[in-house]
């Protein structure tokens, strides 16, 4: 297991789609220690694989003591309830924006070893997988912002000691109604 730097906002492996995995190998098992340990390192709830430069369905979550990571997750919503609250990014350090997103989520996939799993959260575990699941899908929580917090957002990212000016980065169209989120914006 070795501590990873995480790739930050810019950088466009955390605008490409990952690939799902077909290998369920040593390989696998070495990302996922990886995972955990830069997750647990930098005391993150969640850490996707593109966020190690990884462009892998691989994501790693630290929650109410309950420390797991699910391969190829597919989410779904068991009703339309919402939550709004803080929410923020290692790759986006230092940044909390209040985000909406389903109170309760069920996702199931796979374990490192090709085992079928399926993990069924609600508050901030379900904030978790749909965060991370959306790192699957090249979508950052800026994405899901209203236009009047992006822009704060991207103000105070700007002023980040971390922000580099010459890699400017990409904020994606709408993304909600592709996650069930209907018309929030």
């Amino acid at each position: 297991m070795t501590v990873q730097p995480i790739r930050l906002f810019g950088d466009p492996v955390l605008r490409t789609p990952a690939d799902q995995v077909v290998d369920f190998d040593a390989e696998l098992r070495k990302l996922v220690a990886d995972l955990v340990e830069t997750m647990q390192e930098q005391s993150g709830a969640g850490l996707a694989a593109p966020q190690l430069g990884v462009g892998l369905r691989v994501f790693t979550f630290d929650v109410d003591e309950v420390v797991g990571h699910i391969v190829n997750p597919t989410v779904s919503f068991p009703d339309d309830e919402e939550q709004d609250g803080p929410e923020g990014c290692l790759s986006i350090p230092g940044i909390y924006v209040d985000t909406k997103r389903r109170q309760n989520v069920v996702a199931t996939g796979f374990n490192q070893w090709g085992d079928p799993i399926k993990l069924v959260g609600s508050g901030l575990m379900a904030r978790c997988v749909q965060h991370e699941t959306d790192h699957l899908d090249g979508v950052l929580f800026l994405d899901r912002l209203d236009a009047a917090a992006r822009k704060e957002a991207m103000k105070e990212i700007r002023q980040a000691e971390w922000y580099d000016a010459g890699a400017p980065p990409v904020i994606k169209a709408d993304p909600h109604s592709a996650f069930g989120l209907g018309g929030v914006r």
